[in-house]
């Protein structure tokens, strides 16, 4: 319902207060060569026709809009906002893929880039990069979760021509990692606790596989979960001793209550006892947190500020711009020479 969007003139005052403190970062690498309606003179609709797509393809796959947010951050995360995780697995070039990583289990609708990018080139050919394309979608599907919106979102990112494969489990968290080892790696994005607790609101949406669950339901329940909660579970995810297979293909959802809307019902689940991932509970203890998830539980409208201001944030992580990288023809590949 509409109690669920917070003021779009609130997010729109965060987030130019946001845009003009990296205006300043803007000459140097901060946000370097982005800009709002980058596009605008190249190629006048491409923002359109992201959105235009990503409604298209909520209305078809819901999950679709999850999957935008949930690449654009393991995009973003690993060295650069540059569509590194879009490449595939080329034995040709000996280019692996991120996808391949472990980190990247679970991840999906990769397939459906196709369907942005070949809109876009039929209108702009090779002007509108795979980088844009992802910070786009993640915004737009943001907002037809019941998210923030409008977010002003800068462009000009450039794609990059090299997986970072070998780095993606450096850079991107683990779901029973510590806070601290969380807080360390977006603070090197900039952005500090309460925008790592606004940004990890984005698991109020989608589901989580039984294999990252396990640890915390067996040999017995993890005594930080509620324990009608932990029962629950137990009955989405088979034993540890499951078959592989099976608990990769298990799941249980994220937030039972509002499972596919942006909202704060993450934060007041933690304060349940019901956060799925280890990461996710440790939010609501650790000093550093748990004041931002009780202020987020409490404040939707808030969250969704702190989670528009995030979502920017993130979106510029040492993006390639001016003459560096490129603007694939196919996210898939790397140009041609």
């Amino acid at each position: 319902g509409s109690e669920l969007k917070p003021s779009a003139s609130g997010i729109c005052t965060a987030l130019l207060v946001l845009l003009h403190r990296n205006a300043a970062a803007a000459s140097g690498d901060g946000g370097g060569g982005l800009r709002l309606n980058f596009y605008s003179e190249s190629c006048p609709r491409a923002e359109q026709i992201v959105k235009e797509q990503v409604r298209r393809l909520y209305e078809e796959h819901g999950n679709t809009a999850v999957s935008w947010l949930r690449a654009l951050f393991h995009d973003c995360t690993v060295k650069s906002c540059d569509a590194s995780l879009l490449l595939e697995t080329d034995a040709a070039t000996g280019l692996v893929s991120e996808q391949a990583s472990p980190r990247s289990f679970g991840m999906r609708n990769f397939k459906y880039v196709g369907a942005i990018k070949s809109a876009l080139e039929r209108e702009c050919p090779g002007t509108v990069s795979c980088a844009d394309l992802l910070a786009l979608a993640a915004r737009d599907g943001a907002a037809m979760l019941g998210g923030p919106s409008p977010i002003p979102m800068r462009t000009g990112r450039r794609d990059a021509t090299a997986s970072q494969y070998g780095e993606v489990e450096r850079y991107v968290p683990n779901h029973n990692d510590t806070v601290s080892a969380v807080l360390s790696r977006f603070a090197a994005m900039g952005l500090g606790a309460e925008a790592v607790v606004a940004l990890l609101g984005a698991h109020s949406v989608g589901r989580v596989h039984c294999s990252n669950l396990v640890a915390r339901l067996y040999p017995a329940v993890d005594g930080g979960f509620e324990p009608a909660y932990g029962a629950y579970l137990r009955g989405r995810c088979p034993t540890a001793d499951a078959r592989e297979d099976t608990r990769d293909v298990a799941y249980a959802r994220n937030d039972r209550a509002t499972p596919m809307v942006l909202d704060n019902m993450y934060h007041k689940n933690l304060l349940k006892g019901r956060g799925l991932l280890l990461v996710d509970q440790r939010l609501a203890s650790d000093p550093r947190t748990a004041p931002f998830v009780k202020k987020m539980a409490a404040d939707n409208g808030y969250f969704g500020e702190t989670f528009a201001a995030a979502l920017v944030r993130m979106s510029e992580n040492g993006p390639l711009t001016g003459g560096q990288g490129e603007v694939r023809k196919d996210c898939r590949f790397v140009n041609a020479k």
